[in-house]
């Protein structure tokens, strides 16, 4: 059985009238529940929900059995999930226009393949397991309302670094809207502290940012704020400003706290004087970068990088080591665990600098997103690293930098609009393989995009052809960066979500980054996607898919899956 532990702040959906209950801005940041395996076993029952707030917007939410919402989950490697996923939305309660957008496809993992706005599934980013039924397969798995509860099944590898993950739905077409409206949670791999001693002891804190839909749209500047023209794009969000001011696209959230535009009343956080803490820091956004800093007396606090993107940024070497930082961008998708101290006394604001998106890119200003509250009386976070952890063992692979590639590939991103002539005629993206035919990711094809074997290493370039920023990420495998604009990055831990730079529109070279890709983990194995993890992008056609064919030793055949299902279910 798992055992489960509520926070006292944190509301609770049995005993309000709302399916998706929010708290409001200004207030206190609750902790998450808690949700632990316990015996090498985690086993959870979430309800997938719906809400249609007055002002048209709309909430998606996990509730869990004892009403919390979005529980982080805690594992250690080696443990087994057993996760059951019942959709509780109205199967008639999405809007013409959503209704509208089905697809199916033979052979499906559930639901017929059928992605329609009432449907759901889920994709638990970052952890290598199999793209298969009941584990990690988003592109035929399909949660309709009429379905029986579906159960996810599989074991978090033994191998598996510690570091925070998280769980998503991933409905093509879809996913944009339910992720925007709240569905997102933090999963966390256990034992950090175990390769970095230095962390061992401090108390710990989850933050998860998300985005939403602006609460004030037509609200004019804050007085005495940097007023700048509002454009905006298609898809109804301002336009970039490139100079850090003016009204945000979205919206954003801290465990559910929202700072809306446009007076930004932070949200609080407590911590005792000097008091250093690990922050495990989700950017569960659907469209918005972050830049995080923390700032006291207007001048920005160092920030001690532990991971990023749950990968300790020592697991190169397998001993102690941080990056110091004074701001940490965090694209969507992407997690960072910083270590950072309280002030001696007074406050210090948890802000996020801006994000230069692109010329077609959305505004992300400026903005506070907590004010941080020293006193001696603040509360204990819940949980606290171990005092005396045993060493991780060291990686049992290669460092993925000494791994020479078997071949180089090129990728490159780019738009279009669906009608030339009309600037107001909706984008469709792309992310193509180099000489083939730019094509939006088709959701009724079987044939990869891209075929590999497991146990091999490659080298891709992807580029950007467009004028706005783009946030590539693939699933079951983490990599290396190993350029950026064709200089060296000399980064020695790994990723699963990364920046490609924004085309001009004038130069002859497009912005790149070259990436080492690790398909050698046994979790590799499978039919998989690579995408914009701006949601937006990725539901308009920037997809694609690879397929990792199994090792040609069968030795090296994926173990991690459930009693009676096969790598190509």
């Amino acid at each position: 059985m798992a055992a489960l532990a509520i926070g006292p702040t944190y509301a609770r959906a049995q005993k309000s009238a709302e399916a998706c209950p929010r708290p409001s801005p200004g207030t206190a940041v609750p902790e998450p529940a808690e949700i632990h395996s316990q015996n090498g076993l985690l086993k959870v029952t979430f309800a997938f929900r719906r809400s249609v707030q007055p002002d048209g917007s709309v909430r998606y939410c996990y509730i869990a059995e004892d009403g919390s919402e979005s529980p982080t989950l805690r594992v250690q490697p080696g443990d087994e999930v057993i996760f059951t996923l019942k959709n509780e939305i109205p199967a008639d309660s999405a809007p013409a226009q959503e209704r509208a957008h089905l697809h199916a496809m033979p052979g499906a993992c559930a639901g017929g393949g059928m992605m329609s706005a009432s449907a759901t599934n889920l994709h638990f980013h970052g952890l290598a397991i199999p793209a298969v039924c009941h584990q990690d397969e988003v592109l035929t798995t399909s949660v309709l309302p009429s379905s029986p509860p579906y159960e996810y099944r599989f074991k978090i590898p033994a191998d598996q670094p510690p570091g925070l993950y998280w769980y998503h739905p991933h409905l093509h077409g879809f996913t944009k809207r339910q992720v925007l409206g709240g569905a997102s949670g933090a999963l966390i791999v256990e034992g950090i502290e175990r390769a970095n001693p230095e962390l061992a002891g401090l108390p710990e804190r989850v933050l998860v940012i998300r985005d939403q839909d602006l609460l004030n749209p037509n609200a004019p500047p804050k007085p005495g704020a940097a007023v700048a023209p509002v454009v905006i794009d298609k898809d109804g969000d301002a336009l970039n400003t490139g100079d850090g001011s003016g009204m945000p696209a979205k919206d954003i959230s801290v465990n559910f706290v929202p700072v809306p535009y446009p007076n930004y009343e932070p949200a609080i956080l407590r911590m005792k004087p000097k008091e250093r803490q690990l922050w495990r820091v989700l950017n569960a956004s659907a469209i918005t970068y972050l830049n995080l800093q923390i700032v006291s007396n207007g001048t920005p606090q160092w920030m001690a990088v532990a991971a990023l993107d749950g990968v300790p940024v020592n697991y190169k070497s397998g001993g102690k080591g941080v990056a110091w930082q004074i701001h940490v961008g965090i694209p969507p998708g992407g997690r960072a665990e910083l270590v950072l101290a309280a002030p001696a006394q007074g406050e210090a604001t948890l802000e996020t600098r801006s994000v230069d998106t692109g010329f077609g890119g959305e505004n992300d200003p400026v903005r506070p997103i907590a004010t941080i509250v020293v006193s001696p009386d603040a509360p204990e976070p819940r949980s606290k690293l171990a005092t005396s952890p045993e060493a991780l063992p060291r990686p049992s692979l290669p460092w993925l930098g000494d791994v020479a590639p078997v071949r180089t590939r090129k990728l490159y991103f780019s738009e279009t609009l669906q009608d030339p002539k009309d600037p107001k005629s909706p984008t469709t993206f792309f992310i193509t393989v180099d000489g083939e035919q730019p094509a939006p990711f088709d959701p009724n094809s079987s044939t990869p995009n891209i075929v590999v074997r497991q146990g091999t290493v490659e080298d891709w370039i992807i580029e950007n052809r467009s004028l706005e920023l783009h946030d590539f990420h693939i699933h079951q495998i983490h990599f290396l960066l190993l350029e950026r604009f064709g200089a060296p990055a000399n980064e020695p831990f790994l990723r699963d979500t990364v920046n490609v730079p924004f085309w001009d529109g004038k130069t002859s070279k497009y912005p790149s980054v070259k990436l080492r890709m690790d398909f050698r983990e046994l979790g590799a194995a499978g039919t998989f996607p690579y995408h914009c993890h701006l949601l937006e992008h990725e539901d308009g056609g920037m997809m694609g898919t690879i397929r990792v064919e199994p090792a040609e030793n069968p030795a090296a055949q994926p173990t991690n899956l459930q009693p009676g299902t096969s790598s190509s279910q």
